[in-house]
């Protein structure tokens, strides 16, 4: 065939596309379309352009043939599939349905085959990953019922809000390996950070799931629970619909240097002085899950930090709201690593305590003595003092005679600072230039969990809620553009690569 015949033939795959490109040109020309206003342009733009790029789509996918490789094909369970047929099935693009023809290959008894789907790498369902990537992110976003609200607006596509939560729980399925598979890139990322600081730090935060997806305690109280009303509870009566996900950070940081003194009078929001900036977290991870228990999220928590700090060379710190539970696990961990690490209660934590506190001693319209009393009690904490603080709490209130309602406050406030001094040494905190609040942390519980996970009436199940934590994890941690990458490759492995005897020969002759 000479070039000119094989350019004509060519040009034939791409003739409903000039075509189109032509109406459009000539639709522009018209008198009613001289009228339009220029959104009313950018609409019908929007509409025919994204026509005519699906046209563009389909006809690429035609131009490259059926995927005929010969006369059989052999798969990797050993099979000659030797039956040849053309097959069709529809694909859900961004810019609309492509019809994908290809040549099948089958036998008595086995799956067929389709070369020219794996060159194409198109997924198992109906939906284009480029497709699957947007509805990803919209589900990051808000709720499902948003995601596919987005979904027709911004690329004219159709989708059930069944079939959306079903692509973000494929979408997620490989949160895990994606961290197994960079862990080397992690490490020369932090081998050319020179931060110090390794922080490790960890919560947890309630989601509200179906019963049946309540971890056993919670469920068997739930079904043993006598609702006095059908819409809404009684006073006293407790949810027992929530279970706990673990929450976990991994970060690196510069030393800040402080002295109790940067924190007089600035007790509202734990301010530092303008004139010193204040460290950034470098290179910060986080992630979420409900279906994990705590123990395996702190296990992956220490896999990160060793990723990062594999000959331990960084000052390893923990960042902590004193939960026992926590802290136990957290140094189980490093122990068993042969890890030193300084674990640390968060100050915001204490400074709540020592404000339940006041307000047994003070009126609630007594808000300026409450205040210095707060104050005060919280620089001495910050001077390491924190035993004879709750010694000298636990004095005034004998002294003061406390109803026994009101001693609650105070004591659990004693009692906190009393079991936690291993871990308020905060005058030693701040001269090593330790963080000493969970900022990091707190803000990974609301983004992760309560922006999306809490949207009143939402009620969960394990596998929904499970895949938007992964999800929105990988795009807190600006990890979703490698992730999606990653993820993509890995489908094509599970879906082609694993099938075929020899691939690579396969593709050679499809593009070829």
């Amino acid at each position: 065939m000479s070039t000119e015949e094989q350019s004509t033939q060519t040009s034939q795959f791409f003739e409903n596309v000039e075509q189109k490109f032509r109406e459009m040109i000539s639709t522009l020309q018209t008198a009613e379309t001289s009228k339009m206003t220029f959104s009313g342009l950018e609409l019908l733009l929007e509409k025919e352009g994204r026509e005519l790029l699906r046209l563009m789509l389909q006809s690429q996918v035609n131009f490259r043939g059926l995927g005929d490789v010969g006369s059989s094909v052999e798969g990797a369970d050993e099979v000659i599939r030797t039956h040849k047929r053309v097959g069709e099935r529809d694909l859900k693009s961004i810019f609309g349905k492509v019809e994908l023809e290809r040549m099948g290959y089958g036998n008595r008894g086995v799956d067929s085959f389709f070369p020219k789907d794996s060159s194409l790498n198109v997924p198992e369902n109906s939906f284009s990953y480029e497709l699957q990537r947007r509805i990803s992110l919209e589900v990051i976003k808000g709720s499902f019922d948003n995601a596919v609200d987005s979904i027709i607006e911004t690329t004219g596509q159709i989708i059930p809000k069944q079939q959306v939560e079903q692509i973000s729980v494929k979408a997620s399925q490989d949160f895990d390996a994606f961290y197994v598979e960079n862990s080397s890139q992690s490490n020369s990322k932090e081998n050319l950070n020179t931060a110090p600081l390794l922080i490790l730090t960890t919560d947890g935060k309630g989601i509200v799931m179906h019963k049946e997806d309540l971890r056993p305690a919670t469920r068997k109280k739930a079904e043993a629970s006598n609702k006095k009303m059908e819409t809404r509870l009684s006073p006293g009566e407790k949810k027992n619909s929530k279970r706990m996900a673990t929450v976990a950070s991994v970060y690196t940081i510069n030393q800040y240097f402080r002295s109790p003194e940067d924190f007089k009078n600035d007790l509202d929001s734990i301010k530092t002085p303008e004139e010193t900036p204040r460290p950034k977290p470098l290179d910060k991870r986080v992630w979420a899950s409900v279906e994990k228990p705590s123990e395996e999220v702190i296990t992956e928590m220490f896999d990160e930090a060793i990723r990062r700090d594999p000959d331990k060379k960084k000052t390893w710190v923990a960042l902590v709201d004193g939960a026992p539970h926590q802290i136990k696990l957290i140094k189980s961990e490093a122990k068993s690593r042969g890890i030193s690490i300084t674990i640390i209660c968060d100050i915001i934590h204490v400074v709540e305590y020592l404000w339940k506190a006041a307000w047994a001693f003070y009126d609630k319209e007594d808000n300026k003595n409450a205040e210095k009393w707060v104050n005060e009690r919280f620089i001495a904490i910050l001077e390491g003092k924190s035993s004879t603080v709750a010694a000298g709490i636990r004095r005034t209130a004998t002294k003061r005679d406390l109803s026994e309602s009101a001693r609650k406050s105070v004591d659990a406030c004693s009692d906190y600072l009393l079991n936690k001094t291993p871990y308020l040494k905060y005058d030693t905190y701040l001269q090593q230039g330790f963080p000493i609040a969970t900022g990091v942390i707190e803000g990974a519980c609301r983004h992760l969990i309560k922006d999306r996970m809490d949207i009143t009436g939402a009620r969960w199940r394990m596998m929904g809620a499970e895949a938007i934590l992964k999800l929105r994890s990988l795009k807190s941690s600006g990890d979703f553009s490698d992730y999606w990458k990653f993820h993509e490759k890995q489908e094509f492995l599970r879906n082609y690569e694993s099938q075929y005897k020899n691939l690579p020969l396969i593709q050679h002759q499809i593009l070829n």
